[in-house]
């Protein structure tokens, strides 16, 4: 069996996290969307039809994957399976995969599509919507199960039960015999894993009252941490004397103190200090500064309101932090507000209040008012220089990518910029 993860136009829903990578690269649980979709199939070959701009990325981090390949697509059947589908939990079984082309369906989305190389004639990135169209008309349905992925905050309220389900892929809990002496575990002793390359300095707690936690390998947790299942800390992460509490998961590489609750940390992200995170996604290469707070909720209990691409979007919850995109600083002692939407590239510093809950990509937020950060002959060489201090070589194709960003983001600074103006010229007045 063969499948191809695309992506369709509901992406753009899930800015900035979407901006600087796929959407079967977002992470839920201990694995990214993508990875729990092979997972799921068990495929003997895997490709991909994304957006034109991350297609070049793709084919960087893996030459031996087809990407928005037609010719690859029309070699035989074909599972297309929509990027944004988070499968139901794997009970160890095999899928049984129709062999007549037919749909997958949550509720009026298309999760999976059985097609045949005829069904696939054109395919591209920008037919495909078309063909999705075309298919729903022509192609029996089946229930999928799982769920579908419309906005960031889907991540975080999918998390903890994604961490308990990928329980079962890190196989036999660590023996007791082999953990640190100093190690104290509060709740069941068969709900920690622990990698035998971690280390764990005396005086951490592990509590798996809750759910399981998960170390993984050359992490390094240091003493007077406390872990509160479900959480997940992933490969070369570490975590300096932090609370990490339930829902959390830490991706790899990453430097994590202070608090953190119900969050996604993506990976070669810094929160090294005190500061308290909560039920956000930060991207990758981020840096979060000493004593910066995320709020993630409201003082009346209410609903939730963000802004993503642009738009004012009810989130239905109660509880909803920051989303913050790739290559943003967060200055010491920053404060910022519920419901709070981080473009890339942006920089924000601290006003002594409640900063703006909209930063669009490439602007910065300095005492408290927003401008845009448009040189990229200074924003390029410090991505490079911070990638190279994690043993990643920031490339052309990185440097094509970000400016292409900025491209596409420049209609939202365009907006967002001058209604900033207005608001502090009437705080002024």
């Amino acid at each position: 069996m063969r499948i191809c993860l695309f992506e369709d136009h509901s992406v753009f829903d899930l800015e900035p996290l979407t901006l600087t990578r796929p959407v079967f690269d977002l992470l839920c649980g201990t694995s990214s969307l993508g990875q729990k979709q092979g997972r799921y199939f068990r495929p003997s070959a895997a490709g991909a039809m994304v957006r034109p701009c991350l297609a070049p990325l793709l084919r960087e981090q893996d030459p031996h994957l087809p990407v928005n390949d037609s010719a690859w697509l029309g070699l035989g059947p074909v599972v297309m399976v929509n990027g944004r589908w988070l499968p139901p939990a794997d009970d160890g079984g095999f899928v049984l995969v129709p062999f007549e082309p037919c749909l997958g369906m949550i509720g009026n989305e298309v999760a999976w599509a059985v097609v045949e190389p005829e069904h696939l004639i054109g395919c591209t990135p920008l037919t495909l919507p078309h063909l999705l169209d075309d298919w729903k008309q022509t192609l029996p349905w089946r229930q999928a199960g799982g769920q579908m992925i419309a906005r960031p905050w889907d991540l975080i309220e999918q998390n903890r039960d994604s961490l308990i389900a990928d329980f079962q892929q890190f196989g036999a809990p660590s023996s007791i015999a082999k953990r640190p002496n100093a190690l104290s575990v509060v709740g069941p002793e068969a709900q920690l894993w622990l990698d035998p390359t971690a280390r764990v300095d005396p005086q951490v707690v592990v509590d798996t009252t809750s759910g399981p936690v998960i170390v993984d390998r050359c992490a390094f947790i240091a003493s007077f941490t406390r872990l509160e299942g479900p959480c997940y800390v992933g490969p070369g992460s570490q975590v300096l004397g932090g609370k990490i509490r339930t829902g959390t998961t830490i991706g790899p590489y990453c430097r994590i103190g202070g608090e953190v609750e119900a969050s996604i940390v993506h990976g070669f992200s810094n929160k090294y200090h005190d500061g308290f995170l909560g039920h956000s996604y930060v991207g990758e290469w981020v840096n979060i500064g000493a004593g910066a707070h995320t709020s993630d909720l409201r003082h009346d209990y209410g609903e939730v309101i963000i802004t993503v691409a642009g738009a004012r979007v009810t989130t239905g919850c109660t509880k909803v932090g920051s989303f913050i995109g790739d290559h943003t600083k967060i200055g010491l002692g920053c404060l910022l507000n519920t419901g709070t939407n981080i473009g890339v590239f942006a920089s924000v510093l601290p006003a002594g209040k409640l900063l703006p809950r909209h930063v669009p990509s490439f602007c910065s937020v300095k005492h408290g008012n927003l401008a845009e950060n448009d040189d990229m002959e200074e924003l390029l060489p410090t991505a490079e220089e911070v990638m190279a201090r994690r043993g990643i070589r920031f490339t052309r194709t990185h440097q094509h990518l970000y400016r292409a960003v900025y491209a596409q983001t420049e209609a939202q600074r365009r907006e967002a910029l001058p209604q900033a103006e207005q608001r502090r010229w009437a705080r002024s007045a």
